[in-house]
């Protein structure tokens, strides 16, 4: 299957070269012609194997296309790593923010992981969503709401942390923490019975069909990239969570509580931290060999988070999928004798 490069880099003008400057993000162009299967969450892929396209039509629905993944990662430089964040001022730093942040860097090299199966048809998303359900606070009657945080695929680890930061203290800051989701989900609950189950059937059509209204979308949290829930936080275990046959998240990931064991390195005991997690991914996206690629990247980038610090050098997209402008990076001041153009 094809993917696509976009470098980066753009051109240094004169006045960037001697004019340091903030870095917002470029203009979007004009967005590429829809094509006939589109949808609006997402570009159908067409170059995919005729194989993978027949799998969306043997395993139909989500449930039937669940693997399952254990891990007990190695945590112990970045525990380090979350100390120095949280000593240079990134108030409650934690390993959270460090998985988000390299799964987006994975996506941005991996795009086949962004894929979903809708309609019996294989797409590839048109953002990096995640979704999360989050509380109040810890007391067992504080209400759960979902959080939805859209990321760019050259975010870097401050980028994540500042923007799922923000999502959270902003359904936090809510007296209610009522989201807009659930404001929906509880006008449909009030339905009688038979509307509601007819109400759900056409929702479910819709979506087959790729013609559920984009306000629907964006509150839902079943339509993603990847749900994510922190047990570890509660002192929990974690557990293989179901991926939704509503919606179109292909992922699911359960972390745990870390763990202290003993390991033999170099003839010699020490303790390290370990964190166990439980991952649900759906089989029919892509072959079992990006998913490799994908969790021995994420364990990699877990163990060497200061990679994250830095953009990526290169964004991959599958082919005629792009939906990204890099950011403009900041202009340094060139020396004497170098030309100011690039």
């Amino acid at each position: 299957m094809g993917q696509e490069n976009l470098t980066l880099e753009t051109p240094v003008t004169e006045t960037e070269a001697t004019t340091p400057a903030a870095e917002p993000r470029l203009p979007r162009p004009a967005p590429r012609k829809k094509r006939w299967g589109d949808r609006k969450d997402g570009r159908r892929v067409r170059t995919a194997q005729p194989m993978a396209k027949m799998m969306a039509f043997i395993m139909k629905d989500r449930a039937d296309a669940m693997n399952y993944f254990t891990d007990e990662l190695d945590v112990t430089e970045t525990d380090v790593f979350c100390k120095k964040m949280i000593a240079d001022g990134y108030e409650g730093f934690s390993f959270l923010h460090i998985m988000l942040a390299a799964y987006v860097r994975v996506i941005s090299q991996k795009p086949a992981l962004n894929r979903f199966i809708s309609g019996q048809r294989i797409y590839a998303r048109n953002n990096i969503e995640v979704n999360m359900t989050i509380k109040k606070d810890l007391r067992e009657d504080s209400p759960d709401t979902c959080i939805s945080v859209i990321f760019e695929p050259d975010d870097t680890i401050i980028d994540v942390y500042e923007k799922f930061n923000a999502a959270v203290q902003k359904e936090k800051d809510k007296e209610d923490l009522d989201s807009g989701f659930d404001k929906t989900a509880g006008t449909l609950a009030s339905l009688p019975r038979p509307i509601l189950r007819a109400a759900i059937r056409l929702l479910f059509w819709l979506d087959y069909h790729g013609w559920l209204p984009k306000a629907l979308t964006d509150l839902s949290p079943f339509h993603g990239s990847m749900i994510i829930t922190d047990l570890g936080s509660l002192g929990l275990n974690p557990i293989y969570h179901h991926i939704y046959n509503f919606g179109s998240t292909s992922l699911f990931f359960g972390m745990g509580t870390q763990e202290r064991i003993a390991v033999v390195e170099g003839g010699q005991t020490r303790m390290k931290r370990f964190l166990p997690i439980g991952i649900t991914a759906d089989e029919r996206v892509c072959s079992g060999a990006h998913y490799a690629q994908f969790f021995g990247t994420m364990n990699y980038l877990l163990n060497h988070p200061e990679e994250l610090e830095v953009p990526p050098e290169s964004v991959r997209f599958d082919p005629k999928c792009e939906y990204h402008v890099p950011k403009v990076k900041k202009a340094e001041k060139l020396t004497e004798g170098e030309s100011k153009t690039a």
